[in-house]
């Protein structure tokens, strides 16, 4: 199916407990005056009647699937049932939902494998809360590339980009401690980490040559050799193959140097070497209309760049703006491929 008109954006539950249902029912409300694609929200439809009425706010909640979702978006919040087995109390997660929390995430997976949703958008987990019930991924992202390689068969690379109004970020390495990180740089990585970027920004953002500005792992990436050898060891013999197979890449360069409004100008995205040298300045920039884009996976995904918020859940504080981006972006991406396709 090339066309994503008529099919929603299958958005997870994510933890009940957070601000999950805060953000969802909150974009909804205001899905005319930010004209919101439709959406199909696989979770608890209790959980958002619960949460809408501790928030004071009148939301019509229709059990539906993908086929009658767009139909249903315009007087309705269309929910896919996924029910939670233990209570929920905002701001007090369990383990015990832990299996309706990834059981939402396998469900909205196979809608978009099956063609009948058009991208997956994920609302924040709680990665301790599921470790403590057996879950064995680092986080979303693995855990999403892991079902994709069981859909399709073919195993994946899963790249975290973050994508903001003004900046586009991509970690090589991500959920490790920052001592083990130079070890984990290998030249085959960083060069799939950037061919799996490239690729995406052509497929999905219409980028026809997208510009990557490699950043340096050490202080002014490694000052020739003085301040740490990996720079040209490591990084620049993959920026020196990138450029060979015709690849628009620079670097690597000085991190601290790469962020200012000129240095962004010139480039479509920071390929960075690990986590907060990618985030810091994603969500400096950015912090609450950011995108976390999943590339490298066989369908289009994307979540807000913000966590579960416990405390501020059902109190009628948090901020939508993310999640809203978020979908967004969903649509647009769908779109995009539909056209590349087609």
């Amino acid at each position: 199916m090339n066309d994503t008109r008529g099919r929603p954006v299958a958005l997870t539950m994510g933890d009940p407990a957070g601000i999950g249902p805060d953000i969802t029912l909150a974009v909804w409300a205001k899905r005319e005056a930010q004209a919101t694609a439709p959406f199909l929200f696989v979770g608890d439809p209790a959980v958002l009647s619960a949460r809408a009425k501790a928030l004071g706010i009148t939301v019509p909640i229709e059990e539906t699937d993908c086929l009658n979702a767009a139909t249903v978006f315009a007087n309705a919040l269309p929910v896919l049932p996924v029910q939670c087995p233990t209570p929920v109390v905002a701001g007090e997660p369990s383990a015990g939902n832990a299996a309706a929390v990834t059981g939402a995430i396998d469900v909205a997976v196979q809608l978009v494998v099956a063609g009948e949703a058009s991208a997956v958008t994920t609302n924040p987990i709680a990665k301790a809360v599921l470790y403590e019930a057996g879950f064995r991924f680092p986080g979303h992202t693995e855990y999403l590339a892991d079902l994709a390689e069981k859909a399709t068969g073919t195993a994946v690379l899963p790249v975290m980009m973050l994508a903001g109004p003004k900046l586009r970020a991509v970690p090589v390495t991500i959920h490790i401690p920052l001592k083990d990180v130079p070890a984990a740089l290998t030249p085959d990585l960083i060069y799939r980490t950037c061919t799996t970027t490239a690729a995406d920004l052509t497929s999905r953002f219409g980028l026809k040559t997208p510009r990557l500005a490699i950043a340096g792992l050490n202080p002014h990436a490694g000052e020739g050799g003085a301040l740490g050898l990996e720079d040209e060891a490591v990084i620049r013999p993959v920026v020196d193959r990138l450029r060979g197979e015709g690849l628009n890449v620079v670097g690597p360069l000085p991190a601290d140097t790469m962020f200012h409004d000129r240095a962004r100008e010139t480039y479509d995205v920071a390929i960075c070497m690990y986590h907060d040298q990618a985030l810091i300045p994603a969500k400096a920039l950015g912090f609450d209309e950011s995108v976390n884009v999943t590339l490298g996976l066989p369908f289009i995904r994307t979540s807000p760049d913000h966590g579960t918020a416990f405390a501020i859940a059902g109190k009628g504080i948090a901020r939508e703006d993310s999640l809203q981006a978020a979908l967004r972006l969903a649509g647009e991406l769908a779109a995009n491929a539909g056209k590349a396709r087609s």
